[in-house]
């Protein structure tokens, strides 16, 4: 009867290596042993001359201050790995990012991707005879113009939820130095949320309001605070994060 531990499952294995995502600062993450206390020595050590810390360590700071809160009161910039707010307050999800990206840079990506991706839907559309509304006589054919607007919702969507989910990047972003994280953690989205961000994108674009809702969420990230989320990045959870 063998005492080895049994190799790692599927489910233990370490996730894909993200260069995005935020780390923690050099140093932090490494702990002593199980019931070892900071510093070595034994839990049961006297302190010695009455001050210091078990194992020869610094006294812990009056008030109950923890060592990296910046002050006795706790009222520096620490609470967590990533840093936080004032006052010992919530960690800023933004801490260890890049700067937000200008919204109107934001605009201007999606134009260009617009209008790479709109180049494609033309030619599918001519190819498959299915184009706006064609009027002929008192009668709406509306049947291709409906046509058109699936080639083009599969098509954008499509093509924001790949790029997104393997760079963080569509063309655009990435020709104008921006990219899109997951606003708890940095990194690239999911296939899952860059597929939901995608679909409340450009769903309501390709059948029923294009310029409408083009300028509402463009409009939305202009004013939003303090993330400049537009209503897709507040579905996904995601920032528009600065490259340069």
């Amino acid at each position: 009867m063998t005492t080895e531990p049994p190799p790692p499952g599927p489910d233990d294995r370490p996730p894909r290596d993200d260069p995005f995502r935020k780390q923690p600062p050099p140093g932090e993450g490494a702990g002593p042993p199980h019931g070892t206390p900071p510093g070595g020595g034994s839990p049961y050590d006297t302190p010695p001359g009455g001050g210091s810390a078990p194992g020869g360590g610094p006294p812990p700071p009056p008030y109950g201050g923890g060592p990296y809160d910046g002050g006795p009161y706790g009222g520096g910039y620490g609470g967590g790995p990533y840093g936080g707010g004032y006052g010992g307050g919530p960690a800023d999800p933004l801490a260890g990012m890049p700067p937000l990206a200008d919204s109107g840079k934001r605009t201007l990506a999606r134009v260009i991707d617009m209008i790479l991706v709109g180049a494609v839907v033309v030619l599918l559309s001519w190819l498959f005879d299915v184009g706006e509304y064609d009027v002929a006589g008192e009668d709406i054919d509306t049947a291709r113009s409906f046509g058109q607007s699936t080639i083009a919702a599969v098509l954008y969507i499509a093509y924001d939820t790949v790029m997104t989910a393997r760079t963080g990047q569509t063309l655009g972003k990435k020709w104008l130095n921006m990219r899109v994280a997951q606003l708890d953690n940095g990194a690239t989205p999911s296939v899952q949320s860059a597929l939901l961000r995608a679909a409340v994108l450009w769903l309501p674009f390709a059948f029923c309001c294009a310029c409408v809702w083009t300028a509402i969420t463009g409009g939305v990230s202009f004013l939003d605070k303090p993330y400049k989320q537009g209503l897709h990045d507040k579905a996904a959870k995601t920032v528009v994060v600065s490259t340069d």
